[in-house]
């Protein structure tokens, strides 16, 4: 029933259009075409005003054949750099770049499959209820697109992102994480002739990060920093750096300890600064701080767990659960009460331009997507908590 040169030939389609964060109107418009060719009720929400994107996101509803709750299916349209000019090469089986972009299999790969697994189902009259395709923007700039989803368009109230590599497991706990941005302030002067005028808001800066525990703090726990910026030239006293990082956990008061020693250690920096009588006022910090997205914790006897588990052992497979320390639009799905399961597509190296995908892979996420979809239509009319 899988048609694998037309997947292969939207998946192509798909990576050849320009479709870098914020700049997604191109391939949107590609794809609502698609899918209103398919019978789709399209929704354009107007999230672009809040991201910044060029256009929004889109809601596809299909009308099911069966009395079923709604099942939500979710990908990202949006690429991270070099994302320009992708030139597919297949070879062997295998979908690459010509090595200098990334390929875009995150996460065009799960829109070619999402897409391909409808026109099946649809194409062979399968049994399916209402199911709801929603399309992101801005995933990779801190999944803005579903920040900024126009929930009220949706009615499912559980189903799955296609945004990670393993095919053979479904991703159920995820971290939250707290983002930090911390501007230090110190003070300007000639680093030759008066450098005792100055205070080096580097060396504050590297101070406070000196101090901090990074990487792996615990099984459930992680820490970085990820961006460092100071404008000047190397004869003056740097008097102003910007730091951002981030902490993740499994753990919520874990990740609030974490977060505050990480606060702490820069407020101490400055306030121990050895030449502070330069300036009572300097050195300073101010700090942002912000959750990035919550956590998401699903029970194993959920039914999208139930029936991705009996969707993979129909066609031969044992389908795991597992843990993850990335984040994805499941995890704001999650805080609007939209219980999200993530699976994988096959994509390897992404954000990387050694990214790559088999067809064999998309091939088996599009039967093991559209045998979710058919058992899904056995359930109930009714939306689990």
């Amino acid at each position: 029933m899988i048609n694998e040169s037309r997947l292969r030939d939207l998946f192509e389609t798909l990576v050849r259009i320009d479709s870098v964060s914020g700049r997604e109107g191109a391939i949107s418009y590609e794809i609502r075409r698609i899918l209103e060719a398919m019978g789709a009720e399209i929704f354009i929400d107007d999230s672009g005003r809040h991201t910044g994107s060029d256009t929004g996101n889109i809601i596809a509803k299909f009308r099911g054949n069966r009395e079923a709750p709604p099942l939500f299916l979710n990908a990202h349209m949006d690429t991270v750099e070099p994302g320009e000019g992708v030139k597919p090469e297949f070879d062997n089986g295998v979908f690459k770049s010509d090595g200098r972009t990334i390929l875009g299999a995150d996460d065009k790969s799960a829109i070619a499959i999402i897409i391909e697994a409808m026109r099946v189902i649809l194409e062979n009259n399968l049994p399916h209820g209402p199911v709801e395709v929603v399309l992101t923007t801005c995933e990779e700039t801190g999944l803005l697109g579903a920040k900024h989803l126009d929930y009220s368009l949706l009615d499912a109230r559980y189903g799955y992102t296609l945004d990670t590599f393993d095919t053979e497991s479904i991703i159920t706990k995820a971290p939250a994480a707290n983002h930090f941005q911390f501007t230090v302030n110190g003070k300007s002067a000639h680093a030759g002739a008066e450098p005792e005028k100055g205070i080096n808001a580097i060396l504050v800066a590297a101070k406070a990060i000196a101090g901090l525990s990074m990487g792996r703090i615990d099984a459930e726990t992680t820490c970085n920093i990820g961006f460092i910026e100071c404008a000047g030239a190397t004869n003056i006293v740097p008097e102003r750096v910007h730091v951002k990082g981030e902490a993740r956990s499994h753990n919520a008061s874990t990740l609030e300890r974490v977060s505050r020693e990480v606060v702490a250690s820069f407020e101490r920096a400055v306030k121990e600064f050895p030449d502070r009588d330069v300036d009572e006022n300097l050195p300073n910090v101010t700090v942002e701080l912000e959750n990035q997205f919550p956590n998401t914790f699903i029970p194993e006897d959920h039914p999208i767990v139930v029936i991705a588990r009996q969707a993979a052992e129909n066609q031969g497979r044992t389908l795991t659960t597992k843990k993850t320390g990335g984040g994805s639009d499941a995890n704001i799905f999650f805080s609007k009460n939209i219980t999200t399961g993530v699976i994988g597509t096959g994509m390897r190296d992404v954000h990387t331009v050694r990214e790559n995908i088999s067809l064999a892979d998309m091939v088996k996420t599009v039967s093991f997507v559209v045998e979710i979809i058919r058992l899904h239509a056995g359930q109930k009319e009714e939306n689990p908590a």
